[in-house]
């Protein structure tokens, strides 16, 4: 550390920090121990499961506790100054000002009853003392800043007359319009595509830059914390278990929990049958039924009795750097290149006939425009889906990406029966889906296509008992009717999923959201399905639990040789979990073929930005860097030629936005939608590729 960055004062330094809540059970300490120090200019990650107390400590320093909330030891220190000590009065003069916070769901932070304009104003009018013009022309010039179209337009919008990407675009510049020194962010791009996710995180580091502000990043998104921190903080259960420079955590790694994490997330050398991602076992204890010593103990398999449950472990410093901790007894005993948890492989699932065929599947849905009571309104068309033609043989996963609003869903409303083509087939065998609602299909037809939907919160009725919502499902279909057999069915299923027996008298509300999302799939299963569409089932949930959860679906799949729809816009998943890809942009299909195909030259302009924009959370990878400019278009108003003409960084005028493209086959199933010369396409450069050795040693 230079002299100069010596002398400079923090602008956070959280000190053996301890925060409980108080419960009619008594005190709950949800952090202890915490220890933070944050340099002018810096960004610092925190990562950890759901309940690890990462959001507490951000609400611990916005002082946002609630009232059964409490710092009851240590310090947090802003600028120097103790923050316990200041007033109430200080503190409203802080935040918002000095310290500001993005939140995971900009709807959330928004007033859905009040203009853009006047919840962007009340900052500047309160924290800097300016009239209202002067207040509505720096929001005018900060929404500007955060490359958002037409601001005036925006300004006098209500939230909800604008997309998920930009009102977190309108979040994050109330974030900074008073310029503050410290950022605060809790998973800000969670619920954005990819593509939205890396204009955001661009943006996001462009105006810390140009401003100087310090970040807090929260997220469990672990290839997003290397893109965007210089240090990063693992926590698990209350504790900070690893802190250390970001390439030191993510290269030497030297806590097991810390190994667990990246041992639970599909890197690009990832192979679900050669190399399959190993979840960390058990479940995170409850703050009031934490283990003596090590946290982490009962979950890891380097756990020594009389060393690891001791008493409370300290922070030991990483021999040979000072900056690099470890809450760990035995870290420097474990071989950390051989000691590793290694999945087991198993041989590749050879795909059967033809389950499922889709051949130029259209869905339109027309719109009354002059509202409902208005006679003679004229008539607009939204094209959801557009000639859609693929296949899906048996044991086979096909994968269905693109950004929000490309069509993914409605296609599977429609395989559903929830909605009927407007056009075109869709073969289940030898029914003829796209014009049979749900209800005129038979028992049979229903048992065969089964989902699982990317909420398990939502699919599970609250007031019945886990085994009744499965058992209903075994009746309904037929599968069996006598109790006895109900009830061993049930139980089988339970051991399939992984989930105890005894689960099946419990309420969903007793069940974490990984468990939920564990009985989901056991009541997709239940019915014997030819056919599971999995939308998003994995997206909802913690690294781990998520590996849990894919290890789990392929498992099944390969038991039982269901073809699975996997409707995602995590490429990283995908490219782990999918035999093909299927890439759709507004309600077409721009690409489609092997995962290898998808992943290498030649790309769809589109398909090649969406790989650019997926984070990766490998310090050996290089990516290109393609940020996609403009919004989706709507589908009412769909652009001439080709879809993505708009936002194609290879658009040629009078050819793209004119005519739609040919097909280009490429052999083998992979077919690209695009006016490029397929020479041109084949000469590509890869977007994600290893870095070079000389690179590395630079």
């Amino acid at each position: 550390m230079s002299a100069e960055a010596a002398e400079q004062v923090p602008v956070l330094e959280c000190r053996n920090l301890c925060i409980s809540y108080y419960t009619r059970a008594g005190e709950i300490p949800a952090v202890v121990d915490f220890n933070l120090k944050l340099m002018p200019g810096e960004a610092h990650g925190i990562v950890g499961e759901s309940g690890c107390g990462k959001s507490t400590v951000a609400l611990a320093i916005m002082q946002y506790m609630g009232r059964n909330g409490a710092i009851v030891g240590g310090e947090i220190l802003f600028e120097g100054r103790d923050m316990r000590q200041m007033s109430e009065e200080e503190l409203r003069q802080i935040r918002g000002s000095r310290i500001a916070m993005v939140y995971q769901e900009p709807m959330a932070s928004l007033n859905p009853s009040m203009t853009i304009g006047d919840q962007l104003a009340e900052v500047p009018i309160y924290h800097d003392g300016l009239s209202e013009r002067e207040a509505l022309a720096r929001a005018e010039e900060m929404l500007a800043k955060v490359r958002l179209p037409d601001p005036k337009r925006i300004l006098a919008s209500y939230p909800h007359q604008i997309s998920g990407g930009q009102q977190q675009r309108v979040v994050i510049a109330m974030a900074l319009l008073s310029n503050p020194k410290l950022l605060l962010l809790d998973e800000p791009t969670t619920a954005l595509d990819v593509t939205v996710e890396a204009g955001i995180v661009e943006l996001i580091n462009e105006i810390a830059e140009e401003f100087g502000t310090s970040m807090i990043y929260i997220s469990h998104n672990l290839g997003l914390i290397l893109e965007t921190c210089d240090r990063l903080t693992v926590m698990y259960s209350g504790e900070a278990v690893e802190v250390g420079d970001i390439h030191d955590v993510f290269d030497e790694m030297r806590h097991p929990y810390t190994r667990g994490l990246f041992g639970s997330i599909p890197l690009p050398g990832a192979d679900k049958n050669a190399h399959p991602l190993v979840a960390i076992p058990g479940q995170l204890p409850l703050p009031h039924e934490r283990p003596r010593g090590c946290n982490f103990g009962p979950r890891c398999t380097f756990f020594r009795t009389g060393v690891c449950d001791a008493g409370p472990l300290p922070m030991h410093a990483v021999p040979g750097d000072a900056d690099h901790r470890v809450r760990c007894e035995r870290f420097e005993e474990i071989d950390w290149n051989r000691d590793l948890p290694k999945g087991e492989a198993k041989p590749p699932v050879e795909p059967g006939d033809v389950v499922l065929s889709v051949e130029d599947m259209t869905k339109h849905y027309l719109i009354e425009e002059g509202g409902l009571f208005v006679v003679g309104g004229s008539e607009r068309v939204v094209k959801a889906n557009e000639k859609l033609s693929f296949t899906a043989r048996e044991a086979e996963t096909v994968a269905i990406v693109g950004e929000s609003g490309c069509g993914k869903s409605t296609f599977a409303k429609v395989l559903m029966g929830l909605e009927d083509a407007t056009d075109g087939k869709v073969m289940l065998g030898n029914v003829e889906l796209g014009g049979l609602p749900v209800q005129r299909r038979n028992a049979e037809t229903i048992s065969k296509l089964q989902m699982v939907f990317q909420n398990p919160f939502d699919t599970l009725n609250p007031s019945h008992s886990v085994g009744s919502q499965i058992a209903r499902v075994i009746r309904k279909f037929g599968v069996a009717s006598k109790d006895e057999e109900v009830e061993a069915i049930v139980h089988r299923l339970l051991d399939t999923v992984k989930l105890p027996r005894d689960f099946a008298r419990r309420k969903p509300r007793q069940l974490s959201g990984g468990q939920k999302q564990r009985v989901g799939i056991a009541r997709a299963f239940a019915g014997n399905p030819k056919v599971v569409i999995a939308d998003e089932p994995v997206s909802a949930l913690d690294v781990s639990v998520q590996a849990a959860v894919t290890e789990l679906l392929m498992d099944i799949q390969r038991q039982n040789r269901t073809t699975m729809l996997f409707i995602s816009h995590d490429l990283s998943v995908v490219r782990y979990l999918a035999d093909r890809v299927v890439v759709m942009y507004l309600g077409r299909i721009m690409e489609q073929g092997t995962t290898e195909d998808i992943f290498a030259p030649p790309y769809h302009p589109y398909t090649e930005a969406l790989l650019a924009a997926v984070p990766i959370a490998d310090t050996r990878i290089e990516k290109r860097h393609i940020v996609l400019k403009g919004e989706i278009p709507s589908p009412t108003n769909p652009p001439k030629g080709c879809p993505f003409s708009t936002r194609c960084p290879y658009m040629m005028p009078g050819t793209c936005d004119a005519e739609l493209p040919p097909l280009r086959d490429f052999g083998e199933g992979h077919r690209i939608l695009c006016h490029l010369d397929p020479a041109e396409l084949t000469a590509m450069e890869p977007v994600i590729k290893p870095k070079s050795e000389a690179a590395e040693r630079l």
